[in-house]
């Protein structure tokens, strides 16, 4: 790959990335999926405009974030480790100037998460011609294509699934000459999850798994310019209008030919994770037509319905956890109040802290109200318990702040099985749901009472019934078959018999 025909744009950090894994505590919940978000717009700033987009999708990763842009001729990346606002100056947005962009956030869940290598847009030469791809997911079979291409003679630069896509899209376009072949039979032996922009320097192109099990979404500029982003809120911030989610099994394309559709294979069982409505995406987004922020709202009114408690307040963890506490507050008659403030600038640090400053970790983000909490009986709603570690020192920082009682309420089920499709929960052993039951998980995180909400009352309190989602990390029922290989290094374990 030479300079006429890319550059790639980087600046180097010196912090020693290795050694950190030790340090860092596995979080009390599903890490995040990664956002991707592509524009055309020939005449606009689409470096700027991708830009905003990644700060609307930065909930979505904050590990590294990238960006590339086609100008013509050439397709040019900036990347790096870290969030948007610290990746991207003003002098490489002015140097980031073309008719196309596509952008990505990330959170590893193949690859080594503080390798540059690994963070996307990935940059791939095919032929004379260079592409650009970000993805969002994770694939089932990336070891066998990954052998079967290296075989062939093809070197890997990265460790992530998302260059074997783009390997194999590159390798099936010079094979067909044409780039739309090249996505349709990479499509045809990719499996598990995958929401993918890419961009050539003249053209955008998106695509979804046959399940449709992460997000990816359709809007259009007042100035008649199409964009494609892993939320609505990615669209939002950039003024486009949300005109619909990309079906599953679906590409499109965008360029001086305007938009052009087509079905490249066939859908399956439509399968979007729940876990959008749950956690992951920001609460004003809207997904299949369903508003994200009503979902956990509704969730959390079915929960004071089924398992509502003898309290004096009730307040959500934020920032998930809070529309939840709202519907509680709502349905059950119980005061709705802020217990608990959370440090928005507190992201993912990649400062070591010790030993004795990792035990104070939860208040580097969250910081309890005291006058509001002392002396009451609490409800706490939150979203999830994965691990068990973060909601056990939240409970115990109510308690030091002078909470009397503390009875938590989870808007999902319990968390028993691990996902396979780019969510990072770690194996069967790590979920306490699956280890613990629910008596026990009580007593574990010390709260005077726990209740989970159920899978039917969850799926309904989303308003998108009768669609169907992918719902694996609470029932094993995976919609993807997983390799033998891959399902052993993570289940281990049956499930505790309790229903949540």
């Amino acid at each position: 790959m030479t300079d006429k025909h890319s550059r790639l744009c980087t600046r180097e950090s010196g912090t020693d990335y290795g050694a950190l894994g030790e340090h860092l505590e596995r979080p009390d919940r599903p890490e995040e999926a990664c956002g991707v978000f592509g524009i055309y717009a020939p005449g606009e700033d689409v470096a700027r405009l991708t830009y905003f987009g990644l700060h609307a999708l930065q909930h979505r990763g904050q590990e590294s974030a990238g960006i590339a842009v086609g100008d013509g001729e050439t397709v040019t990346v900036t990347k790096n480790l870290g969030l948007v606002s610290k990746v991207f100056r003003e002098s490489d947005l002015d140097s980031l100037t073309g008719s196309v962009a596509i952008g990505h956030t990330r959170y590893s869940t193949t690859g080594m998460s503080t390798s540059w290598e690994n963070a996307q847009p990935h940059l791939s030469a095919i032929g004379h011609q260079v592409i650009a791809l970000a993805h969002n997911g994770n694939l089932v079979n990336t070891h066998e294509l990954r052998e079967e291409l290296k075989g062939n003679g093809i070197r890997f630069r990265s460790t992530t699934d998302s260059e074997v896509i783009a390997t194999l899209i590159g390798h099936y376009t010079q094979v067909h000459n044409h780039i739309r072949e090249g996505i349709r039979e990479t499509m045809r032996l990719i499996k598990g999850a995958y929401s993918v922009v890419l961009i050539t320097e003249d053209a955008l192109y998106a695509f979804r798994d046959p399940y449709g099990v992460r997000p990816l979404v359709l809007g259009k500029t007042a100035g008649g310019h199409w964009v494609v982003a892993s939320e609505t809120c990615g669209l939002d911030i950039v003024g486009a209008e949300h005109v619909r989610q990309l079906e599953p099994g679906e590409m499109v394309k965008v360029s001086a030919d305007g938009l052009e559709v087509e079905r490249a294979v066939p859908a399956e069982k439509p399968s979007l994770c729940v876990f959008e409505f749950v956690y992951f995406a920001r609460p004003d987004s809207v997904l299949n037509d369903c508003t994200v922020y009503e979902a956990r709202r509704q969730m959390g009114a079915a929960l004071a319905r089924s398992a509502t408690a003898d309290a004096d307040l009730v307040i959500g963890v934020p920032d998930s956890g809070v529309p939840g506490a709202v519907g509680f507050a709502e349905e059950s008659g119980i005061p709705y109040g802020e217990g608990l403030i959370k440090n928005r600038y507190v992201g993912r640090t990649f400062i070591s802290p010790t030993q004795s400053i990792r035990q104070q970790g939860i208040k580097l983000k969250l910081n309890p109200l005291r006058h509001a909490i002392e002396g009451k009986r609490l409800v706490v709603v939150d979203d999830s318990i994965v691990r068990g570690n973060t909601s056990r020192k939240l409970v115990q920082l109510l308690r030091d702040a002078g909470a009397t009682e503390v009875h938590m309420r989870i808007t999902s089920p319990p968390v028993r099985w691990p996902c396979f499709f780019g969510i990072d929960t770690d194996s069967q052993e790590q979920l306490i749901g699956s280890t613990m039951s629910i008596d026990e998980v009580a007593e574990h995180i010390g709260v005077d009472s726990l209740a989970y909400l159920s899978l039917e009352d969850m799926v309904s309190a989303t308003g998108c019934a009768p669609y169907e989602f992918c719902l694996a990390c609470f029932d094993g029922a995976y919609p993807i078959d997983i390799p033998d290989e891959i399902r052993k290094g993570k289940l281990s374990l049956e499930p505790c018999g309790e229903a949540g």
